[in-house]
């Protein structure tokens, strides 16, 4: 029936919908926008931050890299490679070393360079999650020393194909460093769309940005009158 069909697609949209552009990064008065990213490992945050990087350079933004996800030496080499390929600085420190420090250090760049953005890697490792999290605290802590009111953004990067496991990540991950959005990847097709409606019921924080693939141009401003469109349609 078209009508319901029609009134689902407008509660869906409704359920689904956050600030009026997606996409927008917060603009702060003076120096850069600093992003942390942040989400387990697996769920393609580095690749995100990549993604992210190459979509505000083409909006003639000027972007610096921190790796600090320094306990996977991959972790850095992947951000230096991505960085290259795309012609952005990148801030890295030592495989092993600290975190907080080389998000500082990116920071400071970023502001003696006069960056438009600063998007920091951060490290993911589940196995031991207190250490994780008051590790996120204090990156948090120690860029806000560097930039009062810094980071600006704290996008939580999630793979839509894990569902319930998904929400249960953000929960954590909420409670150390509260995200203002979410990146939601793998939504290579409308069977995934489900996890969506799921992670922005429960998790409460707008989907910023979804990832449909693997290439630098698969990051998209979440549309949510577009996605309720797709979940109705099946």
């Amino acid at each position: 029936d078209a009508d319901l069909r029609a009134a689902l697609v407008v509660r869906l949209q409704e359920l689904l919908a956050g600030s009026a552009d997606p996409g927008a990064l917060a603009h702060p008065a003076s120096g850069p926008t600093v992003v942390l990213v942040i989400g387990v490992n697996g769920v393609g945050k580095t690749t995100s931050v990549a993604k992210l990087a190459h979509r505000l350079q083409r909006q003639g933004r000027h972007v610096l890299l921190g790796a600090a996800d320094t306990y996977r030496a991959g972790a850095i080499a992947q951000l230096q490679v991505w960085a290259e390929r795309i012609g952005a600085s990148c801030v890295a420190g030592t495989p092993g070393g600290d975190p907080a420090a080389v998000a500082y250090d990116a920071v400071d760049a970023g502001v003696a360079r006069n960056m438009g953005v600063v998007l920091i890697d951060t490290a993911g490792r589940l196995h031991t999650q207190d250490g994780l999290m008051a590790e996120l605290g204090k990156v948090v802590r120690v860029i806000g020393k560097r930039l009062p009111g810094a980071p600006h953004e704290v996008l939580l990067v999630l793979d839509g194909s894990v569902g319930q496991n998904a929400v249960q990540q953000g929960k954590l991950f909420a409670q150390v460093v509260p995200p203002t959005g979410l990146i939601v990847t793998k939504l290579d097709g409308t069977a995934r769309g489900g996890a969506v409606v799921a992670l922005r019921r429960e998790l409460q924080v707008p989907i910023r940005f979804i990832g449909t693939g693997e290439g630098v141009d698969d990051l998209q401003p979440f549309d949510a009158a577009r996605m309720a469109e797709l979940l109705v349609g099946e």
